[in-house]
């Protein structure tokens, strides 16, 4: 996650928290109840940062686009109603 800290700086901001978690769980000086609250909070941490690397943004969309990466919907060229039918299916009795 700090690798790309110097472009976002939530992302830096993140990694800074989650570099003081690691080292308070690290020291080994904080009672169970506070040792499993940082314990939660760099694993949120590190999902957040997960979440934020798998998430198109604007800037992304306009980046790939620029590098000609981008994705376009196409128009389908058949007709809707070519498709051919469903067999009728024999029906089941139910019981009653």
């Amino acid at each position: 996650m700090s690798n790309s800290s110097n472009t976002n700086p939530i992302k830096g901001d993140l990694a800074r928290v989650r570099e003081w978690a690691s080292a308070k769980i690290q020291a080994g000086s904080e009672p169970p109840w506070a040792w499993y609250q940082y314990m939660k909070l760099v694993e949120t941490i590190d999902a957040i940062g997960a979440s934020m690397a798998a998430t198109t943004t604007e800037n992304s969309l306009r980046l790939a686009e620029r590098q000609g990466n981008i994705l376009q919907l196409a128009v389908a060229t058949c007709p809707q109603d070519s498709a051919q039918p469903h067999p009728d299916r024999p029906k089941i009795p139910l019981p009653m």
